[in-house]
């Protein structure tokens, strides 16, 4: 089943960033998505967009197992943002095990696709950044790597989206995803949500892990070749 098959979609760590933005591109085209949230600060915006909400913390598992059973027995896909703020606290992170809690509560339900947003630096991708950006950034890393690697055994339909430098800024639309781990750069949120859904419509996305750069935001010595989805 592809996405445009699925018109309902969860959304986690939909508060803000790439997860508002997903929500905000899904409503849009006229899908069906719940939204989680940690707390009520952006409910106000996400139910004016269209979404409905659901206040949780990812790292409570039962309050996971209860969120995900919004579309009953109704297909579905998943996306999740969640991660720790800052990159020095130590575990529990929601990188690792809100990710997780999320992954282990549709593993029994009818999610044809799960998209994780990772970083560039996790897992063999640590070979696109310079080893000073690796250490501030390691118990990030660690924990993100080790949501991947729990996704990638559950044997859920995946796509692992791991975007380089975050930027707030209005759109380019020169967002791209690459197979290649030694390609390095940044990309503007919203774009990063674009290339999100892309992914979710595309069969050729699917149990693939892709890098996400802006096409003219790049540091790497190695030729680019984007890839199609």
């Amino acid at each position: 089943m592809t996405f445009a098959d699925v018109k309902n979609i969860f959304v986690a760590g939909a508060s803000r960033g790439v997860g508002f933005e997903v929500v905000k591109g899904l409503v849009q085209q006229g899908y069906q998505v719940v939204a989680l949230i940690r707390t009520d600060d952006t409910r106000s915006q996400l139910v004016a967009l269209g979404a409905q909400v659901i206040i949780g913390d990812a790292l409570d598992p039962e309050a996971m197992q209860a969120a995900v059973q919004g579309f009953g027995e109704a297909p579905f896909a998943l996306v999740t943002t969640v991660g720790g703020k800052g990159f020095t606290r130590d575990e529990p992170r929601a990188d690792y095990l809100g990710n997780r809690h999320l992954v282990d509560a549709v593993k029994p339900l009818p999610c044809q696709r799960l998209v994780l947003v990772s970083s560039i630096g996790v897992r063999e991708s640590a070979v696109a950044l310079p080893e000073p950006v690796l250490e501030t950034l390691r118990t990030a890393l660690l924990a993100k790597a080790k949501a991947e690697e729990h996704l990638m055994a559950s044997g859920i339909p995946f796509t692992i989206v791991r975007p380089g430098g975050l930027l707030s800024e209005p759109a380019t639309g020169q967002g791209i995803l690459v197979k290649d781990v030694r390609i390095a750069g940044s990309i503007i949120r919203s774009d990063v949500a674009d290339l999100v859904i892309r992914c979710l419509r595309s069969p050729k996305a699917e149990n693939q892990v892709l890098s996400a750069v802006d096409r003219d935001r790049t540091r790497s010595e190695h030729p680019i070749m984007p890839f199609e989805l």
